[in-house]
This record gives C-alpha cells, sequence and structure tokens, in this order.
C-alpha cells in the first residue's frame, strides 16, 4: 500500500488514463507506470532532414522508452544497416543513438543516406522517421576573370554574386576591404539572389573592392569572391575620354545625365509565377532601375495585404508574409514609380500544404474483450494519401488479426487480446512531404489502482464547493464509490456529484461537512480503497471597517481595519491607495490592525483599501481620506529626541526575547522609528551591532537570538531631525549553545599540483558558532565515479589539500561545520577539480591562408579535450620572420604570440613584414601553462610597396646640373623595378614650378641632372617601385649656383609663375608628357588637370583646349566632405595656380572651370598633403644678421663723432692736417658732395681702394707715398686680390687665361697705380682743411676707411665662413641711422659683381660703383 502511495503522489497528469475504454493517454515516463508493460514508444530522433558538420562525429538520435526496455535496430537506405561491421560506428549503451567517428579517420561523404531506427519489445516495434544525413558543404568559389564594371552616370547596374553551391545554402552579404559592410539604400540594394543592384549609379559608386562574402554557418566558414571593380563615368570625364580616342572630323560628345522612368530589373517581364508552402515564409521581390530612382508599393488583386503577418524588407523591394496559408494564394503586384512614369509586375502565388495533422493516431490501452479505434486524418494540398503499418511492416503484409479492421485512416479493433498488442504507424504523404506518428495498442489486465495520495487533507470555507479527488487506474475500467466516516454508507443524491475521473464534489460544503471520506475502486481483477480528510473553515470577516476621514494638513491620521477569522487561519493584511501600493515613506505606519499617516500633505488625499487574506479566502474594505488646510500655528523649535529609558527584558526563550522600552520626549518632532543594537559580551564585548528597527509607534519588539552569545541592547529613538543619544544598555542575557545552523560558504575545490585538491571555504564568524569547539568535516569524492564519500575533521581553518589525486578530474566536494553539541544541517555539493597538468598533445592540421602582404589567416584542428588535462584557456601562435625574400640576410628572430581565447581554431595574423618567410607553431594552453609546440608551419609573404629610399643626397651643384645619390629602401618588401624621380622648380613667390618625371632602373644609386635653370631652386620627390605600386617618397631640396656672367637671363614673367620649362631633356632624364589627341570639340574644355602637392600648399596645373578664356578658376574641397566648393580665381590666362593654407595630411578634391561658361568644369581630382614643405627664399631688410649689421655701422659713426669731438675741444691736431700746413696747395678747393677728388678715389678698384686705406691706417699718416709699398708694384698681388673676390662670388674659373687679357689687365692695374697715388695726395691734403671742414667730413672719411678695411678682411677669410659684420646686434638706439641706410646698402648687396666674362669695361665699371659707394655712402642716400 506504501509503493503505491509514493507512486501514486507524481500521478495528477495521469487522471484521466483509465477513464474510457480507448484511447487512453499512457504517459510513459511516469514511475507510476513503471510496473506496466507496455509497447515502444519513440521519445527522441534526429530530425528528418539532418545536415552534419564533416568535421565532426556523427550523432543520430534514436531513444525510446517500453516495459520490457526495447531494443534498436537500423536500416540504412532501405536494408539492414549492420554497425557490428563498422568499426566506426557506435551505438549508445541502453539507447539506440549511433555515433559515428569521423574526428578519428571516418569520411563524413561515406555515411550519406536514409537511416530509420526501430525500437522493439515483445510488445510490439516503433519506428523512427527516415533521418536523411547529408554533410554541410561549403565549397570555394570558382575562379573567373573579373573585367572592370565601366558604367555612365545615371545608368543602371547588377553586380552578380553567383556564390558556390553549399549545404545549406550561404548566407550573402556584400563587403569592402576593410570588412565593413556596403551601404544599402533605397538605389543600392541586395536581392534575394545575392546580387547587388543600382538602380542608378552615382560618381560615389566608383570603386575597387565591391566583395561578395558566401557566409556557411553549419561550418562557420566564410568565402569570399574576387573583389569587382566599378568606375563610373561623369559627362566631363566620358567626353574627355571620347576625345581622346577620336579622329579630327569626328563629331564627340556624350549627353547629359537624363532621367528615366523605371524598368523592373528583377523579376523580367509582365508576370511570373510563384509556389509556397504552407507555414512558411512568403518572399516576394522586386528591384526597378530608374533616375529618380524608383519607389517600390505592393498590393494583392482582389483583397487585403493579411494584417499583422506581413512586413515590407529591403527598402520595400522585399514583400514578406509569415506564416502563409491556401488563403494567401492570389496575385501580388509590385509598382515602381518615380516622376517619370512606373512599371508593374504580376506574381501569381499558390500556396500548397506538406501533409499536417488534423487528427493524429493515440495511444490505446484496453483490457480483454474490449473495442477502439486508431483514427489518422492529415490534410494538405494536394491531398495526402494514408498508409497503415503494423509494427514497422506495412499492414497488408503484417500478420493477421481478427481483432483489427483497417478503414481507410481507421483501424477499428473488436474484442482485443492480449495478443493484439502492437505498434501502428501512420504515413500521411504527398509529394510536398510526409507525417510518421506511432500509436500503441496495449491490452492490459490490470488491478485497480487508486493515485491520489492517502490521507490527503482538503481544506475549504464554509458555503464553498468542496473537490475530493480519487484518481485511479485499472484494466477493465473500475468503478468507483464514496463513503463517508470508516462504517459510513455509500454517497448518493443531490447534494453530491460524481465525475468520471473519480472526483467527488460537495457544491456547499457546511461545518457538518467536515470528517474522513472513502474512496473504493474494484474491478473484476480486484479493489482498492484510499482515505481523505476535509475540514469545513470560518470565513473571514472585517468587523471594523475603516471610515471616511477629514484631516488638516500637517495633522496625523489612523484607520482602523479590525478582523475575525478562523483560528487555524493565519490572516495577512494589506492596504493599498488608490488601488496600488502605498507610498514608499515613512511616514505611513501599518500596525496589526491599523494604518496611521504621520504629517499628511495634500498628496494623501485618496481611498485607502484594507485586504484580508487567508489560505483560503479574501476580504477587503475602503475609506477615503479628504485633507484641508491647517490654521495658522506658532513657531516651534525642533529637536532631535531624547534617548528611550527603562529597558525590559522579558520571555527569554533560547532563540527570542522580548525588549521593551519608554520613549524620550519627541522634542515636538514625532518619533519616527526606533534602531535596536546589541552588543556580544562574549566575543566581541564594546563593538555595538544593527540588530533590528521598529516604526515609531512601537514601544516593544521580539528579537531572534542566536546561540551561544551573552546579549546586551540598547535603543535609538529617531525623528526627522536626527538620531536620539543611546539609552542604557539593557541587563545581559546569554543563551544557550547549539548546533551550528549554517556551514561554511564559497567552499571551492582547485588543485595546485596534479596530483592534488586544495578544499578552501570562508569560516564561520564567532557567533556564528553557535557553541564551542567549532570544526570543520570536510567530505570529497570523484564525481561520476562510484566511490564513497573521503571524510576529514580538521581545526577551525579554511583550507584543507588531498594528495595522490588523478589529474584535472571532477570532485563533488562538500564542508560542513561542526561544534561540541553536534554537526550543522547537510550541506550543498560543489564540483571542484584537481589539480591541472601541461596538455599532451599539440594541435594538428596546422594551415596558414596569407590573405595579403601583411596579414594572414592560421588554421588548426582543436586538441582533444581529454588530452588537455586541465580548463581548455585557448590556443596560442608563435609566429616570427626567418628572413626577407629580397635580401636573404637573417637577424635575430624575435617570436611573437597571439593568444586565442577558448576552443577557437581559427586567428588572423597581422603586421607581417612582406616579401619574407615566416615559421609559427600553435600551442593549447590550460591553467598550468601551455602544451607542445605543432611542428613549425612556413610560409611566404607576398610582395609589397616599399618603404621609402633611405636616404637622398644632393651634391656638386653647379650652373645648370645637380648630382643625386641615394640609398635603397630600408624595407624593400619586394624586388624593386626601378625609382621614380620627380621634380620641379619653386620661385621667389614660393610657388611651384611644372612637375618632371623620370624613371630610374633600380641597380642605380646615383644621377646627374643637367640642363637645369642657373640660380633656381628645385624640389625632389622620390620614391622606389616594385611589382606591386610605388613606396612613400621621400623629399629634398636644391639650388643650382648663380650665373656671374649675366649670360642667362631670366624667363620673362620670373617671379609671377611658370609658363614653360627653362630646360631641356638629356639621355637620363625624360620628361612625362600626355600623348595629345587632334580632336575637334564641341566645347571648350579643360583636361589633364594635375596636383603636386606639399604641406600647406599644392600646385594644380592644366590645360585648356578652345576659345581663348583667360578668366580661370579652382575650386576645392576636403574629399569625402559634404561642405560646399571653396573658389579661388586665376589671376591672367595661366594654366597652373597655387592653393596656400591648406591642412597638412587631408586629402583634398579639386576642379578647375572658367568664368561665364555654365557647367564648363574638368573632372575632379583628388590629392594629400603630405609633412613636405618647400624651404622659403626670405627677404634680407627682414634678417637678424642684416639689422645686426646696420646697428654695428651706426654705432661705429657714433663712436667717432664723440671721438672727433673731443679733440676737437682739446685744440688737438690730425697728423694729416700738420702735414696739410706743411705742404699747402693753393690749387685745393673745399670739397662737395660732387668734388673731383673723391670722384676720382670713387673711380678705384675696390680692391686698390682697401689696400691703400689698409696701408694708411698700419702707418697713421699720409707722408709716405703708397709706391713704397710692394703691393702697388707686383701684378700678382693684383691678380691675387681679385681670384680671392672671384671665389667668394662662387664662380668656377679656369687656371689658363689667354695672353690677350692678361696684357689689357696689366695695363688697367697700371692705371690704377697712378690714380692711387693722385687720390693718396689728395687725402693728404684734405686733412689739412680747417677744422669745421675736419669736423664735418671727418667722419665720414673714417666711416669709409672702416668699411673699405672690413671688406679686404672679408676676403681674406675662407670660403663658408661668416664676415664679422653678419654677427646679429641688437641697437634699437640707432635705428634712426639703420632706416637712413637700409635702401642704399641693400641694393648694393644684390648687385654681386659677375666675374665669369673677361669684359674688362664691365669689371672696371662694377669696380667704380663699389668704390663710389664706400668712400662716400651718403652720396647715393
Amino acid at each position: 500500500m506504501m509503493k503505491k502511495s509514493i507512486s501514486a503522489s507524481k500521478a495528477s497528469l495521469v487522471l484521466f488514463l483509465c477513464q474510457m475504454i480507448s484511447a487512453l493517454d499512457v504517459p510513459l515516463d511516469s514511475k507510476l507506470l513503471e510496473e506496466l508493460s507496455q509497447p515502444p514508444t519513440i521519445t527522441q530522433q534526429s530530425p528528418k532532414d539532418y545536415i552534419v558538420d564533416p568535421r565532426e562525429n556523427i550523432v543520430i538520435q534514436c531513444e525510446a522508452k517500453g516495459k520490457p526496455p526495447p531494443s534498436f535496430s537500423w536500416t540504412r537506405n532501405g536494408t539492414h544497416f549492420d554497425i557490428d561491421k563498422d568499426a566506426q560506428v557506435t551505438m549508445k549503451p541502453n539507447s539506440g543513438t549511433l555515433v559515428i567517428n569521423i574526428m578519428n579517420g571516418g569520411k563524413a561523404e561515406a555515411y550519406e543516406g536514409v537511416y530509420q531506427c526501430t525500437a522493439r519489445n515483445e510488445r510490439g516495434a516503433a519506428i523512427s522517421n527516415n533521418i536523411v544525413i547529408r554533410p554541410s558543404r561549403s565549397p570555394l568559389w570558382t575562379k573567373e576573370k573579373l573585367e572592370p564594371n565601366q558604367v555612365r552616370e545615371g545608368d543602371s547596374l547588377v553586380l552578380h554574386c553567383r556564390p558556390p553551391v553549399g549545404l545549406p545554402p550561404p548566407i550573402i552579404f556584400w563587403m569592402d576591404n576593410a570588412f565593413q559592410r556596403l551601404p544599402q539604400s533605397e538605389r543600392v540594394s541586395q536581392g534575394l539572389n545575392g546580387d547587388l543592384y543600382f538602380s542608378n549609379v552615382q560618381p560615389e559608386d566608383t570603386r575597387e573592392d565591391y566583395i561578395c562574402y558566401a557566409r556557411f554557418n553549419h561550418t562557420q566558414t566564410i568565402q569570399q569572391k574576387q573583389p569587382i571593380s566599378v568606375k563610373v563615368f561623369s559627362m566631363d570625364s566620358l567626353n574627355d575620354t571620347i576625345a581622346a580616342n577620336l579622329s579630327d572630323t569626328d563629331i564627340y560628345g556624350a549627353k547629359p545625365v537624363t532621367e528615366r522612368q523605371p524598368i523592373l530589373l528583377t523579376p523580367t517581364g509582365s508576370t511570373s509565377t510563384k509556389v509556397e508552402l504552407r507555414g512558411n515564409v512568403l518572399l516576394l521581390e522586386c528591384i526597378a532601375a530608374g533616375l529618380p530612382t524608383p519607389v517600390i508599393r505592393w498590393i494583392k488583386e482582389g483583397g487585403e495585404l493579411p494584417a499583422n503577418r506581413t512586413f515590407f524588407e529591403n527598402f520595400k523591394k522585399t514583400l514578406k508574409i509569415i506564416d502563409v496559408s491556401e488563403a494567401d494564394s492570389g496575385n501580388y503586384k509590385c509598382i515602381a514609380r518615380n516622376i517619370l512614369g512606373s512599371a508593374h509586375h504580376v506574381i501569381s502565388v499558390t500556396v500548397k500544404a506538406a501533409p499536417y495533422w488534423i487528427t493524429a493516431p493515440r495511444n490505446l490501452v484496453l483490457s480483454p474483450g474490449e473495442d477502439g479505434t486508431l483514427i489518422c486524418r492529415a490534410n494538405g494540398n494536394p491531398k495526402p494519401n494514408i498508409s497503415w503499418l503494423a509494427n514497422g511492416v506495412p499492414i497488408a503484409i503484417a500478420p493477421e488479426d481478427p481483432s483489427r479492421k483497417v478503414d481507410g485512416d481507421t483501424i477499428i479493433f473488436s474484442h482485443v487480446q492480449e495478443r493484439s498488442s502492437a505498434v501502428y504507424q501512420c504515413n500521411a504523404s504527398n509529394e510536398y512531404g510526409y507525417l510518421l506518428a506511432n500509436a500503441f495498442v496495449n491490452v492490459l489486465a490490470e488491478p485497480p489502482r487508486i493515485l491520489t495520495p492517502a490521507n490527503k487533507l482538503y481544506q475549504v470555507i464554509a458555503d464553498s464547493p468542496a473537490l475530493l479527488d480519487c484518481a485511479y487506474f485499472g484494466s477493465p475500467k473500475p468503478e468507483i464509490e464514496w463513503f463517508k466516516g470508516v462504517k459510513g454508507s455509500i454517497l448518493r443524491g443531490d447534494e453530491y456529484v460524481f465525475h468520471d475521473n473519480g472526483t467527488l464534489e460537495i457544491p456547499v460544503a457546511q461545518k457538518d461537512s467536515t470528517g474522513t471520506y472513502t474512496c473504493v475502486a474494484r474491478n473484476e481483477l480486484g479493489k482498492i480503497q484510499n482515505e481523505v480528510r476535509l475540514e469545513v473553515k470560518d470565513p473571514t470577516m472585517i468587523i471594523k471597517q475603516p471610515e471616511y476621514k477629514v484631516i488638516q494638513r500637517y495633522g496625523q491620521v489612523s484607520f482602523e481595519c479590525i478582523i475575525k477569522h478562523d483560528f487555524t487561519l493565519l490572516p495577512t493584511v494589506i492596504w493599498l491607495k488608490d488601488n496600488d501600493e502605498l507610498p514608499d515613506d515613512e511616514r505611513f505606519l501599518v500596525g496589526k490592525d491599523n494604518l496611521t499617516i504621520m504629517n499628511v500633505t495634500d498628496k494623501d488625499d485618496g481611498t485607502y483599501t484594507c485586504i484580508v487574506n487567508t489560505t483560503l479566502d479574501s476580504v477587503s474594505a475602503s475609506a477615503v481620506l479628504t485633507v484641508v488646510a491647517a490654521p495658522p500655528t506658532p513657531a516651534i523649535i525642533y529637536a532631535r529626541p531624547n534617548p528611550p529609558f527603562d529597558l525590559e527584558l522579558t520571555g527569554q526563550l533560547e532563540r527570542s526575547v522580548e525588549l521593551s522600552w519608554i520613549p524620550g520626549d519627541e522634542n515636538n518632532s514625532p518619533i519616527t522609528n526606533f534602531v535596536i543594537e546589541y552588543e556580544d559580551g562574549l566575543h566581541e564585548p564594546g563593538v555595538w551591532h544593527y540588530q533590528t528597527e521598529v516604526p515609531g509607534t512601537q514601544t516593544t519588539v521580539q528579537l531572534k537570538l542566536s546561540p551561544y552569545v551573552n546579549y546586551s541592547f540598547r535603543v535609538i529613538a529617531v525623528n526627522e531631525i536626527g538620531r536620539s543619544q543611546p539609552s542604557e544598555p539593557s541587563e545581559q542575557y546569554l543563551t544557550k549553545s547549539a548546533n551550528p545552523d549554517e556551514n561554511p560558504s564559497n567552499v571551492q575545490g582547485i588543485g595546485s599540483e596534479p596530483d592534488n585538491l586544495v578544499i578552501t571555504w570562508e569560516s564561520l564568524k564567532g557567533f556564528q558558532s553557535n557553541g564551542p569547539g567549532l570544526q570543520y568535516k570536510v567530505s570529497w569524492r570523484q564525481k561520476d565515479v562510484d566511490d564513497e564519500w573521503t571524510s576529514v575533521i580538521v581545526a577551525n581553518v579554511s583550507k584543507y589539500i588531498v594528495s595522490g589525486t588523478p589529474t584535472f578530474v571532477p570532485y563533488e566536494i562538500k564542508v560542513q561545520a561542526l561544534n561540541d553539541l553536534g554537526y550543522a544541517p547537510e550541506p550543498s555539493e560543489v564540483i571542484g577539480h584537481s589539480g591541472e597538468d601541461l596538455p599532451m598533445v599539440a594541435p594538428g592540421n596546422v594551415q596558414v591562408h596569407v590573405i595579403n602582404s601583411t596579414l594572414a589567416k592560421v588554421h588548426w584542428d582543436p586538441v582533444p579535450l581529454k588530452t588537455v588535462r586541465g580548463h581548455l584557456q585557448g590556443y596560442k601562435v608563435y609566429y616570427w620572420k626567418v628572413q626577407s625574400l629580397s635580401r636573404r640576410s637573417r637577424r635575430h628572430v624575435e617570436k611573437k604570440i597571439l593568444t586565442f581565447r577558448g576552443n577557437k581554431t581559427f586567428g588572423m595574423l597581422p603586421g607581417l613584414e612582406p616579401y619574407s618567410s615566416y615559421k609559427l607553431n600553435v600551442r593549447v594552453v590550460n591553467g598550468k601553462g601551455e602544451g607542445p609546440a605543432s611542428p613549425d608551419k612556413v610560409f611566404k609573404t607576398p610582395e609589397g610597396v616599399p618603404s621609402s629610399p633611405s636616404f637622398l643626397k644632393i651634391t656638386n651643384p653647379t650652373l645648370d646640373s645637380l648630382t643625386l645619390e641615394w640609398g635603397s629602401p630600408t624595407h624593400p618588401n619586394g624586388v624593386l623595378t626601378s625609382y621614380i624621380l620627380k621634380f620641379q622648380p619653386i620661385n621667389n613667390t614660393h610657388e611651384l614650378g611644372p612637375l618632371v618625371e623620370i624613371r630610374i632602373p633600380a641597380n642605380e644609386s646615383s644621377l646627374i641632372l643637367k640642363n637645369l635653370n642657373y640660380s633656381t631652386r628645385y624640389k625632389f620627390y622620390f620614391n622606389a617601385q616594385t611589382s606591386v605600386g610605388s613606396g612613400s617618397q621621400i623629399t629634398e631640396e636644391a639650388v643650382t649656383i648663380m650665373d656671374e656672367a649675366g649670360i642667362l637671363r631670366p624667363a620673362v614673367g620670373a617671379g609671377k609663375g611658370y609658363s614653360e620649362t627653362l630646360f631641356a631633356t638629356s639621355p637620363v632624364m625624360h620628361t612625362v608628357r600626355p600623348t595629345f589627341y587632334k580632336v575637334q570639340p564641341l566645347y571648350p574644355r579643360i583636361r589633364n588637370v594635375t596636383t603636386a602637392a606639399a604641406e600647406t600648399y599644392a600646385n594644380i596645373s592644366w590645360e585648356y583646349e578652345g576659345p581663348d578664356h583667360a578668366n580661370f578658376y579652382v575650386e576645392y574641397g576636403v574629399a569625402g566632405s559634404k561642405e560646399d566648393w571653396k573658389k579661388e580665381i586665376v589671376n591672367g590666362s595661366r594654366s597652373f595656380f597655387v592653393l596656400k593654407g591648406l591642412t597638412p595630411g587631408t586629402a583634398y578634391k579639386v576642379r578647375v572651370g572658367a568664368e561665364g561658361l555654365s557647367g564648363f568644369r574638368s573632372s575632379e581630382d583628388v590629392f594629400e598633403t603630405g609633412p613636405a614643405m618647400a624651404s622659403r627664399q626670405v627677404d634680407i631688410a627682414t634678417q637678424g644678421w642684416f639689422i645686426g649689421l646696420m646697428c654695428a655701422v651706426a654705432l661705429l659713426i657714433l663712436i667717432l663723432l664723440i671721438v672727433c669731438f673731443i679733440r676737437r675741444n682739446k685744440g688737438g691736431k690730425y697728423p694729416v692736417k700738420e702735414k696739410e700746413d706743411a705742404h699747402a696747395d693753393p690749387e685745393i678747393q673745399p670739397m662737395k658732395e660732387d668734388d673731383g677728388t673723391f670722384g676720382e678715389y670713387r673711380s678705384m678698384s675696390a680692391w686698390t681702394g682697401k689696400k691703400l686705406d689698409k696701408e694708411k691706417k698700419r702707418k697713421g699718416s699720409c707722408a709716405n707715398s703708397p709706391e713704397a709699398d710692394p703691393v702697388f708694384t707686383k701684378a700678382k698681388s693684383v691678380r691675387s686680390d681679385r681670384s680671392n673676390f672671384f671665389r667668394r662670388s662662387g664662380d668656377q674659373y679656369s687656371s689658363t687665361r689667354s695672353e690677350t687679357s692678361y696684357t689689357r689687365r696689366k695695363a688697367r692695374q697700371s692705371s690704377e697705380l697712378t690714380r692711387v697715388r693722385s687720390v693718396s695726395a689728395s687725402l693728404c691734403r684734405e686733412e689739412k682743411r680747417s677744422d669745421e671742414w675736419k669736423y664735418r667730413h671727418g667722419s665720414r672719411h673714417h666711416t669709409s676707411e672702416h668699411q673699405i678695411m672690413g671688406s679686404e678682411e672679408g676676403s681674406d677669410s675662407q670660403a663658408g665662413q661668416p664676415s664679422p659684420f653678419q654677427q646679429p646686434l641688437s641697437c634699437n638706439s640707432v635705428r634712426g641711422s639703420l632706416a637712413r641706410q637700409h635702401s642704399s646698402l641693400q641694393h648694393w648687396f644684390s648687385q654681386t659683381p659677375d666675374y665669369s666674362s673677361d669684359s674688362e669695361d664691365a669689371q672696371s665699371s662694377y669696380h667704380r660703383k663699389a668704390g663710389s659707394y664706400l668712400v662716400n655712402p651718403w652720396s647715393r642716400s
């Protein structure tokens, strides 16, 4: 009887099991029926269409239940599948599930086919569906040559994807080289077939990386199609292209972009058909071309689109209807429309249906001699065929059973016997699929069983219905009778209702209905009874309901709710405000029988409801609160409450005590709550802990206590102002010791070594021990192994180490607390693992796929988990560069490591160096460390673009040539094919001239550029090339030296721009010029827009064809930006322009147009500014050294004036004056600015004047004639001084001179010596002038001497050394003198002498000018 009661307690789901003679449901997994014989029933099976991963083991599921347990067999492609003969195939124990081992050598393709499972026992055989096994496929894209798509702006375009046929079909998406999804819109979208459709193309659609990807989810692989290039021709660029390919007589020209009405790209034609199956998703698509972009609209002819099941996708190009049915058949029209017209297409949709159940056959449990039926009804389109099988065999050839009769979709059973038990299969099929259902007929002869638990208690409220259950089972169906009391009579009459499932209903239970009721079940095989009890409770009532209240603002109000209930029921009271929870406000205080609201505000207005609930009933009552304004009150002083006092402990129990107290004064602010704290004098004396808190209206509280604690309590009152001081402590109360109530927390098991298990936990706190002698019982056993628990008791610690464990196996662990009085409750189990060890094997099948020159993808097979010997943390890929393929030189190996978390089997290797050989290996990682490395895998990266050349030096500047030397790139990244040199001149307004390009063989390291312009700055751009492309460039600038002879003249308009190049090409210098075709243009045009960009400026040049037109403009802006174009007007008819003020490192777009011609402009060009910047030629007047020089000159003049003034005041005489007095010359006249004597002095050569003044300074007197100095008698000295001057000017002269030139120079030097004598005498005479004359002109004379000496000293310095006058000097006090001399000195410095010619007149003329300035610099001011 006890065994039946245990089984019956879980049998509520089978209440109706035996209530019908036929079609009884039998829950085979219920323990209730474990003792019953049952035919097999399939409980789990693989899907009909089963696509498997060819890299993993194939698992074909087949699970079944029955009594006795069934055996399993399989067929493959309709024939018996003998798994014992195939070593790769195993069947799970006590199961029919097949496991085909693919990971250890099996081929998934070899096991393709149709499989069917049969589960059989002595009562019949059940079969599974036909399971079609197919391995998934993710084939590569077939190689194809993709031609670039060149399309005119505004035309439509379709980029075909054509993915490889996979199983299951792949998911298609389009991305670019950066793995970014291509943006889609109403104009550009992807079709259902994966193709990319352009309703009309725009210039921004031009790109070379339209890439179609196919993702095969089953194998987690992605295949990539070769990039597709699309170039969109605008009208300007198309005219340029046509013009370059037509003859003179051809007439060409592309029409501007025209708008077009829509046409459908897909589907084609005006009509099409579509067949879809019931329950599937219907997808209809229409994509149209046109300009402007058409808008798609969908309608259903003769009806409406189904509501709640219709969705529009892909910018309304796709109509999606989910869960389609036959009613969704019909004609669907898509309409594409723009401002020029419309186009439409009609799709005729037919919804077919695979078979679906109307009535599936249900299991029958019959007793011998009974009748029953199996019904199998299905529908579909077309109508499915119904066929029957018995125990997996067509019923036509199955063993005959006289008790059954087949009538179409029904099998009728009459007078069945136990041998009639069998499993029947109903198969409903049409051309779109099939349904297969198993239903058994189980003929049983079983005595009655009552499933309701014995002595079950039913409780109801008086005057409500009572239902007493008596669930039963038996075969034949038992009869049910009810009795009241042990010896009562059978229940009958209208006051009772007897249900077919055995339930007794008492419609109106009264207090006298309480008692014991007995249920009796009997059939011809036996009888059984069961007792249940009924208790009728008094109803719950509210004897004093809350009443309507009117309260002044800031007052206090209370609602009462006093109840009466059955003493055996525990009521709960809930208060609501306006049918919602009370506000979360401490002003609302809920008592046992009332609700109090403190400090009432206007928002407290509303309806308050008291709800009383018990386990059997619920009652409620409501009242309204109205808040009115309060009368004015005098000012009140608020303060914290006084502390409570007279604390008293009563009702002391082992685990509880009652604490009471008297509140202190509120101090005009009501006490809102009391906080109770406790002290544990046994474990933590002097430390107070929070215990609980109660509302301010409560002065007693029942406190829960813990064992083995010496309690003291204190109370703190709280109001809105703050907390009171704590009360005096209560008396102490020591609770008794007890077993621990809880176990340690945070139990873990983690091994620190391969052969141990470290068990840790958080120890209990002092008062949690509940008594003295706290210890822990540590238990463990290996999981999934039938082992006993191993236990050990340890002291009050938090760790225990188990030694000698196997490596990394799971353990069940539990830690239980105990003290001197006993154990804590049974602890819960946790799972831990013993220590990890290093992995045993390396990943296999390591493959490397090189994506580009700097990126590769590595794949590997995962290692078996049992060889990891620990928690799998991931895989590490070690890779390193072996050598560069371009240099064949090894270097120190620096290994790089990438870690991939989890069970990932692939990863990307970034940052590779192009054209290099690499090695890698893969290792598995667990918590202990790394496993062995896989064999090194060698792979090579392809060529890339090289780095910039290592250096570029420009040496040996001459008048018309420069020598360039360079070093090969530090990282060639491949085989160098050539160097590219570009250069252009820079004028003094920082404008860049025409760009010249030269291609140099890769084996060269220097180059001499000839036929350049003299005294011209050039900017050079130099880079290397491989077969992949050009690398980054290096820039330098250099200047050719000045032509001193003045033979070459600057080009007309120099300094205003460049119109033609000023040099000729040589065999080593090739100017890259575009090829021009002579055509007859329909319109003027601008073509061949080229740019040469520096850091903050760019030189724009172009070619113009058409009538004379002088008003060009340049428009530019940041590439990719939507900002308006910026416009610059070009002065004159130049074909170049310099854009200034650009941002470094920024991509710009540029185009050139002509004023007055609407829409006449060039196509766009894109360039990027770089870090290079042309060196600027500076204005000498703004340089520090020049300002310093002028300050020094002015300062010297000032000093000389002061010295002369002092000497004059002292009455001293100059030596020159004494000489003049002794040798007076009556012909001397007062000197003027144009005096002949100084004119004679000015006519001397510069070197002659220097020598004269130097000698005069050395001797300090004019008495001796200059002829006494050898420098005036030797021609070689003259020639030497001239050579020094020539060297300072930077000219290159030959050592050999013609005899004629030498003779002419000798004659000129003799003439100059004669002039020196006369000038010397004149100077001496001038010193004898009157004091006034000396004072007025002496400073000029000394200044001239100083300037001549400075020039001489400069000639003696080495080339390249700075002159002393070039040292900067701050002289703000003499800036007035600087301003007067500025223009004259600047003019003198700009007229550098040129001695490259043998013209003596030119040299003499220059000497005269220089001498004139040096003697009297004020004469030109």
